[in-house]
Order: C-alpha cells, then sequence, then structure tokens
C-alpha cells in the first residue's frame, strides 16, 4: 500500500483547501473544495448529504497527498444551486461541469445514492478515466425494502405541501429500513432542522435510483472503464447483495468487502482502497 492512507496521513504535504464554483449546462451554479495535488479526483455524496459530510470529507484528507480532490455539493444542496425542474440529465451535466473544470478527465467515487449518479455519468461520459463506488442502493432481491412505484412523486407532493418532516420520516422508514422510534428521536434532536432543509432533494434521490430502485442492466454492462465495487462486511443483506450485483454486471469491475463496517462506513477504511485502486493508473 502507497503511503500511509490508512491513517490518514500522506508522503506529500496537502495543498490548501479552496473553494470554488462552476456553471452547469442549465445555468447551475455547483460548489466545490479542492484540495491537493495530482490527478482529478471527484467525490460524490448521496442522500442527507453534502461535501461537509465526515466521510467525505476524511477521505478528501486522506487522498490530497496524491491527488487534486474535488468534493462538490450536489444540486439543491448546501452552496450549490437548485434549477427546476429536477431530471437525473442535469446531474449528470453538473458532474461534466466538474470535470471540465478539473482539466476534461477524472476519476469518480460515489457513495450510496451518490454512486448510482457516479455509474449513470460513467456509461455517458468518457472522460471519467476510472470508478470506484461504496453500495449503491439497488434492490436485487426480496431482502430489500419494497418500495412503491411512484415513491418519488409521493415524496415530491410532501415537500410541496410543506410536510418536510413527513418526506424526511417516509425516505428513512421505507427506503432505508430506520426504525420508526429511531425516526422519533430524531426529530427531537436540534439537527433535524438540517434533515428538513434538505427534504426536497430526497424525491431527487428516488428518481435517480428509478422504480423500485431497479438494478439498471443494460446501463451498467455498457461501462467500460475500470470499475472499483466497495461494500460493507456488516451492512445489510441487501445493500451487499446490491453491490455483488453491480460487480458482476460491470464489465471491467472488481469487488472488495470492508471488514467491519456497515453501509454508515469510515474514511479510515474506506480511503485506503480508493487510493490503491485510484493510483494505479
Amino acid at each position: 500500500m502507497p503511503g500511509d492512507a490508512g491513517g490518514l496521513k500522506g508522503t506529500r504535504a496537502m495543498n490548501e483547501t479552496m473553494t470554488g464554483r462552476v456553471t452547469s449546462a442549465d445555468g447551475t451554479s455547483i460548489a466545490y473544495d479542492r484540495s491537493g495535488v495530482g490527478p482529478a479526483l471527484v467525490l460524490v455524496h448521496g442522500a442527507f448529504t453534502d461535501k461537509t459530510h465526515p466521510t467525505l470529507y476524511g477521505v478528501a484528507a486522506a487522498l490530497a497527498p496524491w491527488f487534486t480532490v474535488f468534493n462538490y455539493d450536489r444540486r439543491g444542496r448546501g452552496e450549490s444551486g437548485d434549477t427546476q425542474p429536477y431530471a437525473v440529465e442535469r446531474e449528470i451535466e453538473d458532474l461534466s461541469a466538474l470535470i471540465e473544470a478539473a482539466g476534461g478527465s477524472a476519476m469518480v467515487f460515489g457513495g450510496s445514492s451518490g454512486a448510482a449518479l457516479a455509474l449513470e455519468a460513467t456509461a455517458r461520459n468518457s472522460a471519467i478515466s476510472r470508478l470506484a463506488v461504496w453500495e449503491p442502493p439497488y434492490h436485487v432481491d426480496n431482502s430489500a425494502p419494497s418500495l412503491s412505484y411512484d415513491f418519488a412523486s409521493r415524496l415530491e407532493v410532501l415537500v410541496e405541501q410543506g410536510r418536510r418532516a413527513e418526506a424526511a420520516e417516509l425516505f428513512m422508514v421505507e427506503a432505508a429500513e430506520v426504525p420508526v422510534e429511531m425516526v422519533a428521536a430524531m426529530r427531537a434532536h436540534s439537527s433535524w432542522s438540517g434533515v428538513e432543509a434538505i427534504a426536497h432533494t430526497l424525491a431527487y434521490e428516488a428518481a435517480l435510483m428509478g422504480p423500485g430502485n431497479a438494478l439498471p442492466t443494460e446501463l451498467l454492462t455498457s461501462i467500460t472503464q475500470p470499475t472499483l465495487v466497495l461494500i460493507g462486511e456488516n451492512s445489510p443483506a441487501w445493500m451487499t447483495n446490491a453491490g455483488k450485483a453491480v460487480a458482476a454486471t460491470v464489465p471491467r469491475a472488481v469487488q472488495r468487502i470492508l471488514e467491519d463496517q456497515t453501509h454508515n462506513v469510515a474514511p479510515q477504511s474506506l480511503a485506503p482502497e480508493l487510493l490503491e485502486f485510484f493510483i494505479a493508473v
């Protein structure tokens, strides 16, 4: 293993983190942090998060000695804009704009629903040279949660009615299998206001995953770039099964299981795997 990413250190000094913006094809302003030196690497976050999420923040810090890391807010989140109407294609264009700003070519890492976005983008954009994903939440067998085909529209209606807390609870309970009593405790916590603030993006996540979170087999088989699929040893069975299905479907994919990890993966476990994979170019 090159360097010491497992300890979140590197053999070269990390550059100062710089903030920036790119303008997507539809005029939306996308905010990002840039750190490090070396080939470009873009990080794509999942639901309920933005570029400040501790996992991505830790990964960016760990990999900055070897790569120029772009950690961005997906549209509708953090400091990025949110031009309407939403469409998955607009998020793919956002990522393309970042890659163009990074020099026209980049490696990409996506986590959870951000992994699904990264897979969609990689199938359509040859400027993505290598891809790593963490537990894209597709449903490939009966162990997965049962989602109605109108799940995205249900979330959208709740937000339109001003019922943001209910939208967040619906997503947590039905899509993420969070126990109802745990959601109730979360709603009583001071951090819940932040959850409600991005509740409108949950319909975006549902649209990205597609009806029933079905595995997009045709899209995955069209990906030609080297791909690393990472899953957690202690994650729910349906998530590990989804990761294995993705690895089996993408032609040039390899799969790794991270010991003692759940879906909420620790950056100390994730970063060494990403370094080994991305530095191989």
